[in-house]
């Protein structure tokens, strides 16, 4: 179950990553300024965020097999449609849909570990899971460039798109539902969902998620145009490099999975335990990212973004561990939903503020800054504000 999630996360990243990878030939072939690119990277996030507190509710009440099977069909026909926009008001439109369509995932995913692992193994699994979202872009940026150089960006798009229609037919087909948690009682109460979102906790890591999603997505949107507006690397060079640091990013989402549960096992309360590497996984990743605003040469630069990305899923890791430890039963997928909201409020941020202070500077320096701020704003928000469990 763990390895068919595994798949369909890399996928969903894979999809979303695409734009960022074609983002310099979409920018040539339609004249896009970087402002209207990155209103064009954001728009996926914007819908993806809005959708994740119903997709939340519904995994909860149908169950992660039907639901994420047909999203998988949604955002796979989305990004298909991609290829064929004429103009930046179309591929918004079909940005907009696959973020309606990806935004299931990660629920999934929680409920998917709360259901079929018991307490003691879940931090690595989580980690697993969750290492999908690194895979994919570690992956994206080699295939994405030698689809676009055989068959141009549109046909990049429209072949990933059928991929993840193969991969939603795999999902169906093999995925089985496990009514009850291996350490819970089925007959668990439902969990009145008003309750849960006037919950403090709740809001404190949908806030403090805000500047893991800030951290992530800058690099996830802009790390290709980075490589080739500020250091001038090739678009082929640009496919391997990129994959660089989102491999360490894949470790990161491992290790971070690990050490949440060796802490608990060490002794520290369940949300300490998860609390930790999330604090010191942002710190860490917003002060690798002020490493890059000074490094001089692209081995440094690249160095540094690797190390920011590393301990930037560490804490991604961790968050959606924390959403496990800390959610009422039969809530798991609504509380890890409005975390990710708030992760995604910062994301769809992130592209947009980048292209702004780009096209306004010239400079990426500007931006690094404004990212390494909000990863240490997110780490404050959880260090503070992340107490204990959402009892109710």
């Amino acid at each position: 179950m763990l390895g068919l999630l595994l798949l369909a996360g890399a996928v969903n990243y894979v999809d979303r990553i695409t734009v960022s990878v074609a983002n310099p030939l979409i920018a040539a072939e339609l004249h896009l300024r970087p402002a209207q690119m990155g209103v064009l990277l954001s728009a996926f996030l914007w819908s993806y965020a809005l959708a994740q507190a119903p997709a939340g509710a519904l995994i909860d009440r149908f169950g992660p097999k039907r639901l994420l099977g047909a999203a998988m069909g949604l955002w796979s026909t989305a990004q298909a449609a991609t290829g064929l926009a004429p103009g930046l008001p179309a591929l918004i439109l079909a940005r907009l849909a696959l973020g309606v369509g990806e935004s299931p995932q990660w629920p999934v995913g929680a409920r998917l570990v709360r259901t079929w692992f018991q307490h003691q193994h879940r931090g690595v699994a989580t980690g697993v899971f969750n290492s999908a979202s690194t895979l994919g872009p570690a992956i994206a940026p080699p295939i994405v460039t030698a689809l676009m150089l055989s068959l141009g960006w549109r046909g990049a798009f429209i072949a990933t798109g059928g991929a993840g229609l193969m991969v939603a037919v795999l999902w169906l087909s093999l995925y089985r539902e496990r009514p009850t948690a291996p350490d819970e009682s089925s007959a668990a109460p439902p969990v009145a969902t008003r309750r849960v979102l006037t919950h403090p906790t709740l809001w404190a890591m949908a806030l403090g998620n805000a500047g893991s999603g800030y951290l992530n997505w800058f690099y996830a949107a802009w790390l290709p145009g980075y490589l080739e507006m500020a250091r001038h690397l090739s678009v082929p060079k640009t496919g391997w490099l990129a994959a660089v640091p989102f491999l360490f990013g894949f470790l990161g989402s491992l290790v971070g999975g690990w050490a949440c549960d060796r802490l608990a096992s060490a002794g520290l309360s369940p949300v300490i335990s998860r609390k930790a590497p999330i604090v010191a996984g942002l710190v860490a990743g917003g002060a690798f990212t002020g490493v890059a605003i000074f490094a001089n040469s692209d081995a440094a630069v690249l160095a540094a973004i690797s190390a920011a990305l590393f301990f930037a899923n560490v804490a991604g890791a961790a968050v959606w561990a924390l959403a496990i430890t800390v959610a009422p039963t039969n809530a798991t997928a609504s509380v890890g939903a409005v975390q990710n909201f708030g992760g995604l409020v910062g994301g769809a941020v992130a592209p947009l503020a980048t292209g702004l202070m780009v096209e306004a500077t010239g400079s990426f320096a500007p931006a690094l800054a404004a990212t390494a701020a909000a990863a240490f704003g997110g780490a404050t928000v959880y260090l503070f504000g992340v107490r204990r469990p959402i009892m109710l």
